[in-house]
């Protein structure tokens, strides 16, 4: 069987190529991509410094964000997809909750160390504009109220809103992974109308503090469900084809982005998309999932899937290695950097921005991650020497999704 025809087959009837059953493996693509994507998020996380600026968000229209939530779903697959065809749903839903459990209490652990570092930064400088910079300003003109709404996530500072995310997408999997077992073609399809249902009804998740949740979970599920797909597909050793056309494609809309995202107002001069051009170089949708970003995040996966060695090929040179090592435990680094790229915030305010303080403070915040991530991978491997269970087996190491 050719293997476009394997994939069409895959596609529509959920089918593997030769019946084959499920193979879990891990895929070095998975560690290093999600490691790139959580040093970018740090970065990100700290607008106004020099280094941002060459962020991929500023040429092309998806970021890291997309990036993770798509790692997600493949690495759930992988995991607890994985878990359901070995031992069944009630094994794997027992999992998933405490996976669950796990994501929320890093959540408001993390709300709770963001809010005493900002409110030691308010004490030193005396500037309470950090408290409306992080919007953590209800924590302290009302506390009881702000901490029963941060419990239920009601109530979400900014730049702690992705874990959310994921602790609801996460909750929906088995859903999603049951519908992309009978027909992944179907469950998009399924998963795209729910997108636009909800742009079209303006649906969102409660934030007594704002309009909705920044990510729009009825909308970022469809990301999820392409990694969900994806993560299928390796599961069944479905191989994606060789198709020079769609390579060719995937090009030329990331050519396309960048031209976009990098031009001063309308490139294309057709007055029509004016207002889109004006719009994308300010920043695609993310609430609600611009149709410019899913795109970007189908085009970079398309070619990451033709182009990137799966096996070890990334892993022949240190940086591929070191970023393997951050992605793997993506959780604890992601937390972390969250904590340092808000006392990264503060500081670049008080040097005033400036270029030395902006490029040290990005180098040892890196640095500081790429260190935890090395710790952790040191500890476990003394862990598991020693003989202690871990709380999941290495080869589902993909598992440590944000």
């Amino acid at each position: 069987m050719t293997q476009a025809r394997a994939l069409s087959r895959f596609l529509f009837l959920g089918r593997s190529p030769d019946g084959a059953a499920p193979v879990v493996q891990r895929d070095a693509r998975i560690d290093v991509i999600r490691g790139l994507a959580l040093l970018v998020i740090f970065i990100n996380h700290m607008p106004g410094n020099v280094v941002a600026g060459y962020m991929p968000h500023n040429f092309g229209f998806s970021d890291g964000a997309d990036a993770f939530v798509l790692l997600a779903g493949i690495s759930a697959t992988l995991a607890y997809g994985g878990l359901i065809e070995r031992r069944g749903l009630v094994v794997a839903a027992a999992r998933l909750a405490a996976r669950i459990w796990t994501l929320y209490i890093a959540h408001i652990a993390m709300f709770i160390i963001v809010c005493g570092v900002v409110a030691a930064a308010v004490t030193r400088t005396q500037n309470p504009l950090y408290v409306e910079a992080i919007n953590i300003q209800p924590v302290f003109s009302d506390t009881f109220e702000a901490l029963v709404d941060a419990l239920t996530l009601r109530y979400q500072p900014s730049y702690l809103d992705i874990l959310p995310l994921y602790i609801v997408l996460l909750a929906l999997f088995p859903a999603i992974y049951f519908a992309v077992r009978i027909s992944p073609t179907g469950a998009l399809l399924v998963s795209l109308s729910i997108w636009q249902a909800a742009i079209w009804s303006g649906v969102n998740l409660p934030n007594v503090h704002a309009a909705g949740w920044f990510f729009n979970p009825f909308a970022w599920q469809v990301i999820f469900t392409l990694g969900i797909i994806l993560g299928r597909a390796a599961q069944r050793g479905v191989v994606a084809p060789r198709l020079p056309w769609l390579d060719v494609a995937a090009i030329g809309f990331l050519v396309f982005a960048f031209v976009a995202k990098t031009a001063s107002g309308n490139p294309i001069g057709i007055a029509l998309l004016n207002d889109w051009f004006d719009s994308v170089q300010l920043g695609s949708d993310k609430t609600n999932l611009a149709w410019s970003r899913l795109l970007h995040v189908v085009a970079l996966s398309w070619l990451a899937m033709r182009w990137l060695p799966s096996g070890a090929g990334l892993l022949r040179h240190s940086i591929g290695r070191m970023l393997a090592i951050v992605g793997r435990h993506s959780l604890a680094v992601f937390s972390t950097g969250t904590v340092l790229a808000i006392a990264g915030q503060i500081v670049l305010a008080e040097t005033g921005f400036a270029l030395g303080p902006q490029l040290l403070v990005c180098l040892i915040g890196v640095m500081l991650l790429i260190g935890l991530g090395i710790f952790l991978t040191w500890f476990q491997s003394i862990t598991l020497s020693g003989g202690t269970v871990s709380a999941e087996p290495s080869r589902r190491g993909s598992v440590q999704s944000h």
